[in-house]
């Protein structure tokens, strides 16, 4: 077991704002209380809350890793809508003393699942008369094979079936002007 130092500088941090994972399509983490873990020269990761995640679609695995830092990685395959993400994500559900901070969450592989960093009044309305000195502005994400994804898909979510046939938000006002009925000069037996 090594501890971090200025040789090899770990910190781990509560992230400023709300963070998605998103996977074939379905954000399967979503979380405002993601931790930020920066090692050294490596990039960011982002860790998320076990309960934050969809974990019904992941599959623990036989792989596991070593971090003479952090301790032993356990991996999770991910399965959903018939797309694979082989050991896409991994945990340390024991970790070092130093690193008990991120002890049973989980990152990502951001070159299979998409992990971004979300404007909470973007995918929240009340948030900007819960915090009015919020500034809005763009999200950041972590590199991700698939190109980022800009926050108004959470908009059309929050407008889609909520499960029991109704909508998440109120429906958005119309963008197109209504067709004038026409009286119909030949008879065509009722069909329009």
């Amino acid at each position: 077991m090594k501890t971090p130092g200025p040789d090899h500088p770990i910190t781990i941090e509560p992230a400023a704002r709300r963070w998605r994972a998103l996977f074939a399509g379905h954000v399967i983490a979503d979380s405002a209380d993601a931790l930020i873990l920066r090692e050294a020269d490596y990039p960011a990761r982002v860790y998320f809350p076990r309960e934050d995640v969809a974990m019904e679609y992941m599959s623990r695995t036989e792989r596991s890793t070593h971090c003479p830092y952090k301790g032993d990685a356990a991996y999770y395959t991910i399965l959903m809508d018939g797309q694979f993400g082989e050991n896409a994500v991994w945990s340390y559900e024991a970790p070092f003393p130093a690193m008990e901070a991120i002890a049973g969450r989980l990152s990502f592989y951001p070159d299979k699942v998409e992990v971004y960093e979300v404007d909470e009044a973007a995918v929240n309305p009340d948030a900007a008369r819960e915090a009015p000195a919020a500034v809005a502005t763009e999200a950041r994400s972590i590199p991700a094979a698939a190109e980022p994804r800009s926050t108004d898909v959470d908009a059309v979510v929050q407008h889609t079936d909520a499960g029991d046939g109704t909508s998440q938000r109120p429906h958005w006002p119309p963008n197109t002007r209504p067709v004038p009925e026409t009286p119909s000069t030949t008879d065509d037996g009722g069909m329009r």
